[in-house]
């Protein structure tokens, strides 16, 4: 399998474009969220793993999942400038008209003051910087 090259300006430009020209309408939303998934927690609240790697989901739909499972591969799908997961909670399963929801952790760390700070059980803020 040949690797696919990636170019920065090229990636840029893709992302400016998917960014403001999404029209949720009308457009694929793969565009924006690339290889996605949705998986539901409660009534209500779902949370959407976007930007996974081609072929790598390992789930289906309807299957039980639990904390720990192997569900995909961090991926460059859709507007992505290099590989990473965007997550995210939701009021919804249709992502293009989902309201956000905060999301608790129950460790994480908070880059302050130039220095990692642990944190249990904590919320971030949309300033933060973190890691886990």
């Amino acid at each position: 399998m040949q690797k696919k090259k990636t170019n920065l300006l090229t990636d840029v430009f893709k992302a400016y474009k998917n960014a403001n020209y999404f029209d949720p309408y009308k457009d694929n939303i793969q565009c924006i969220a690339g290889n996605y998934m949705i998986i539901q927690y409660a009534k209500n609240v779902y949370a959407a793993l976007c930007h996974l790697q081609k072929d790598s989901v390992q789930v289906t739909v309807g299957q039980y999942v639990k904390a720990g499972d192997y569900v995909g591969n961090v991926g460059h799908s859709g507007n992505s400038f290099a590989p990473h997961l965007h997550f995210q909670l939701m009021d919804s399963r249709d992502i293009t008209k989902a309201n956000g929801l905060p999301c608790a952790f129950r460790e994480y760390e908070i880059f302050i003051d130039g220095l990692w700070k642990e944190v249990k059980d904590g919320v971030p803020t949309n300033r933060d910087r973190i890691r886990f």
